[in-house]
């Protein structure tokens, strides 16, 4: 859903231009400009031939609806589309808005975070997200390899992540660069693996980039979101809603993914306990001959 009190004080100048000239247009274009309407936030990171692939048409229609309600081109109906959005939440302004929210002893501060995990806790015990982690469960077992995608503090989360897998005997490998080194990451990506991704609203090229390849090698791809409507929700193959906290422009909490996380690693450990216990027994016979002292040869 939009943020309705985002938009309360701008122009919805798209808004007013889609209704007053929609009706005028062939079917093809208008169903170019109810997508538009429909998904703006996908929209500003899309180009024409991605929004033309989404609506079944062609990037030569797609300029064609823009026009035709009244934009220059894709550049000037982003810019439109950005203006209504106004700026995102910075880390600055939500840690302002928590801080300030809570009250000046450390009870409030541990309050908060309790309160989030206890929320999530009771969210991933629900049987939905039960089935969904089980489905998730499975697909892993069956992996090749599993890639973990995730950027920013979820980049964190995805090294972690892969290193759990790894001690229970299933390769792993995190995907958690921007630019240049997410591209070298992915082209290890192959058919058999099985995509964990962390990701919420913004469709950011990133997370758009690993989707593509993914959908493109018939690799699975498994969501932890708060943000079940997404895009990113859209594609994916199993969809476990984890919430975090966050709202009204509040710091969101990392640890409730890193749960939920940790309760998929320890399922797959009890579906392949062989496996897992082997490869636990082998890595500590390695550390045991790093240490000084340890057996030789």
């Amino acid at each position: 859903m939009l943020n309705a009190k985002k938009a309360k004080n701008r122009v919805d100048v798209y808004g007013e231009r889609f209704r007053a000239r929609v009706h005028t247009l062939s079917p093809r274009l208008q169903a170019v400009a109810r997508y538009i309407n429909e998904n703006r936030d996908v929209v500003l990171e899309h180009t024409a031939i991605e929004i033309a692939a989404a609506t079944q048409t062609s990037d030569a229609t797609v300029v064609r609806a823009i026009q035709a309600l009244g934009f220059a081109g894709l550049r000037d109906l982003k810019q439109t589309l950005e203006h209504w959005f106004g700026p995102a939440i910075s880390s600055a302004e939500k840690m302002s808005t928590t801080v300030n929210a809570l009250a000046c002893d450390v009870n409030s501060g541990i309050d908060f975070v309790l309160e989030g995990h206890q929320h999530t806790c009771e969210v991933l015990s629900a049987p939905g997200n039960r089935y969904a982690i089980a489905q998730a469960v499975a697909l892993l077992v069956e992996a090749r390899q599993v890639a973990i995608f995730g950027i920013g503090a979820s980049g964190i989360l995805a090294e972690y992540t892969a290193r759990l897998f790894s001690r229970i005997g299933l390769p792993a490998a995190p995907l958690n660069r921007t630019g240049i080194g997410l591209a070298e990451q992915l082209i290890n990506v192959q058919r058999g693996d099985v995509l964990i991704m962390m990701a919420q609203k913004s469709a950011h090229r990133e997370g758009l980039t690993t989707l593509k390849e993914t959908r493109r090698l018939g690799v699975p791809v498994i969501l932890l979101t708060n943000a079940t409507d997404s895009r990113f929700s859209q594609q994916a193959d199993v969809v476990i809603h984890v919430p975090r906290g966050g709202e009204k422009g509040k710091i969101p909490l990392h640890g409730t993914v890193l749960l939920c996380l940790e309760m998929i690693v320890l399922s797959v450990a009890s579906a392949t306990s062989q496996q897992a216990i082997k490869t636990v027994k082998r890595i500590n016979e390695f550390h045991r001959g790093l240490k000084p002292g340890g057996k030789k040869g």
